[in-house]
């Protein structure tokens, strides 16, 4: 983005609705299309239809991005220039009260073999009411002299580490190894200034794995590491009013931010559609986003994929009828289920409204999205292009 937005705004009203299918893309083979091809979307190939298409990436050809970086590039933010770890996206979600200078890390209870190896990254999807009294024992059991150490429960496997204490310092590379048959990496120092961080974290992943001894997990792979940041807010960036309807703790906490209201935590899909309509004249900017497409794609589960695909397109048609000026569907990276984790390759997106226009591309797919007025493009790009089709940019120049 080249040219400065905030000359160009106005405050016509206008609603915006940001759908987000996390992981929703995938790859053809020679035997079959993607998850999202192969789905039955009546309702989404509808919006392709009438609307136009294209293939985003989020951090530029061949990289493999995060969840945080992907959804900042989806809120219109540069995610090579804002830098955003896991462990500081978790801690706003759950509501930690994160202070300057602490160190935040996602952990995953994880299980080891004898050897020390990891054998499953999510100690077999372990249910919260089995992972809670866990971190309760490390919350119990932990502590290390120099820093504080706080262990905070997200979801299933999800947990929060937190370090506070003088002289803390992020630059510590992740300790998850992001596959099995691997031991955890050792705490290391990406600069100097960090020695003493890693040095305090190998302390506490010894107290960690002693704890956890005869638990139902073996040990914490922490990733993401990162300190309290301040963003420039989207209201001051794109002048939209914005809330989230999310669920999850680490979106809800990417949404807090970037500026946009967190709604109360909805039941599940329907309901947050029911609370973007409860709240439809309170914003004009609406993220919504769904887990289950991407918790398929690192299961490797190709049937659970398709049918989280086709439980959100049930839904489209309640989000049309909310009457936004335009819809945005699209993904924050892709999750092959051939790989079982993120990827490098691009994700359709489709933007539907009014003033979008229209392509020839007739049903929602990355192939058929490769063909769209769109084009192959960086996910940033789409919050300027969204802003123009909802009547909120001026003419430049003269």
């Amino acid at each position: 983005m080249t040219v400065d937005l905030a000359p160009l705004l106005n405050d016509e009203p206008a609603h915006i609705v940001l759908l987000v299918m996390d992981g929703l893309g995938g790859f053809a083979t020679a035997e079959r299309g993607s998850e999202l091809e192969e789905a039955h979307t009546p309702n989404l190939d509808r919006l392709a239809t009438e609307g136009t298409c294209g293939l985003v990436l989020p951090t530029g050809p061949g990289i493999t991005a995060g969840s945080g970086p992907g959804h900042l590039g989806l809120f219109g933010y540069d995610p090579t220039q804002y830098e955003l770890g896991r462990g500081v996206l978790a801690a706003v979600g759950v509501g930690f009260p994160l202070e300057p200078g602490d160190v935040a890390a996602r952990g995953n209870l994880a299980l080891l073999d004898d050897a020390g190896n990891v054998t499953d990254r999510r100690a077999g999807r372990i249910s919260d009411d089995r992972a809670v009294p866990l971190v309760d024992v490390l919350n119990e059991r932990v502590a290390v002299d120099g820093a504080e150490v706080f262990f905070q429960h997200i979801s299933e496997h999800r947990v929060l580490i937190v370090l506070r204490g003088d002289g803390l310092d992020a630059r510590i590379p992740d300790l998850d190894p992001q596959r099995t048959g691997v031991p955890p990496k050792s705490p290391t120092a990406r600069h100097p200034d960090a020695q003493r961080t890693a040095d305090l974290l190998a302390r506490v992943d010894d107290q960690v794995r002693a704890a956890l001894e005869d638990q139902d997990a073996d040990v914490l792979l922490m990733r993401g590491f990162d300190t309290l940041q301040d963003l420039p807010h989207m209201d001051e960036l794109f002048g939209v009013t914005a809330a989230t309807v999310a669920r999850y703790p680490m979106y809800r906490g990417v949404a807090s931010l970037v500026g946009m209201e967190v709604l109360p935590k909805p039941a599940d899909r329907a309901a947050q559609v029911a609370a973007m309509r409860d709240h439809w004249d309170d914003f004009d900017y609406f993220f919504m986003h769904e887990k289950e497409t991407d918790r398929a794609g690192h299961d490797g589960d190709w049937d659970d994929k398709v049918a989280a695909i086709e439980a959100i397109d049930a839904l489209v048609p309640d989000i049309v009828d909310l009457g936004p000026d335009v819809l945005v569907v699209s993904g924050d990276h892709s999750s092959p289920t051939q790989l079982s984790g993120h990827s490098w390759h691009p994700v359709p997106t489709l933007m539907w409204g009014p003033r979008v226009g229209r392509d020839a591309v007739t049903s929602f797919g990355e192939r058929a999205c490769a063909g769209g007025l769109l084009g192959q493009r960086a996910t940033n790009e789409l919050m300027p292009i969204m802003l123009a089709a909802a009547g909120r940019l001026e003419k430049y120049g003269a």
